[in-house]
């Protein structure tokens, strides 16, 4: 697996994330019982001029996941975390993460949400030292769960 940095201006090469975002997070919708989730009803032009910065995971010339995220202040915020399902359980999410925390080392924390109901997001945020936080109802009956890690966390053994 290769990681690199994604050029969402350009579109064909953005058309690519937006459709790995619609097939990672059709399966998250699964998990949390709607299909009402803003990543399935991104436009391409929104995806571009949503001032993240964005890297993939490749497999050959296959992109099979991605990660893009915000530093504001001494945060890195990370707003999408998606794997393509046909790669799942193979360390993509960690590895993106991974990457993304070592190129911005000089951050103290990390914040990232996941839909409530989604356990194998939970159970990853939760491997990588990440600690609740807080949940917030963001749509009539749908909890997103917001998870935190600051320096001074040290990962648990998987």
């Amino acid at each position: 697996m290769k990681i690199r940095g994604l050029n969402i201006v350009d579109s064909a090469e953005a058309a690519q994330v937006l459709a790995l975002q619609r097939r990672s997070y059709r399966l998250e919708a699964a998990l949390i019982g709607t299909d009402d989730i803003p990543p399935l009803r991104e436009s391409l032009t929104n995806l571009q001029s949503s001032g993240e910065t964005f890297f993939g995971a490749f497999e050959g010339e296959r992109l099979c996941g991605a990660i893009a995220y915000k530093v504001i202040g001494d945060t890195l915020d990370l707003h999408r975390v998606m794997v393509d399902p046909q790669f799942l359980r193979r360390g993509i999410a960690s590895a993106l993460i991974g990457f993304v925390k070592a190129l911005e080392f000089r951050t103290l924390r990390t914040i990232v949400s996941t839909g409530s109901r989604n356990e194998p997001g939970r159970q990853l945020y939760a491997r990588l030292g990440f600690v609740e936080i807080g949940e917030r109802e963001v749509a009539p009956g749908l909890f997103v769960t917001a998870f935190e890690r600051t320096k001074a966390a040290i990962p648990t053994k998987p």
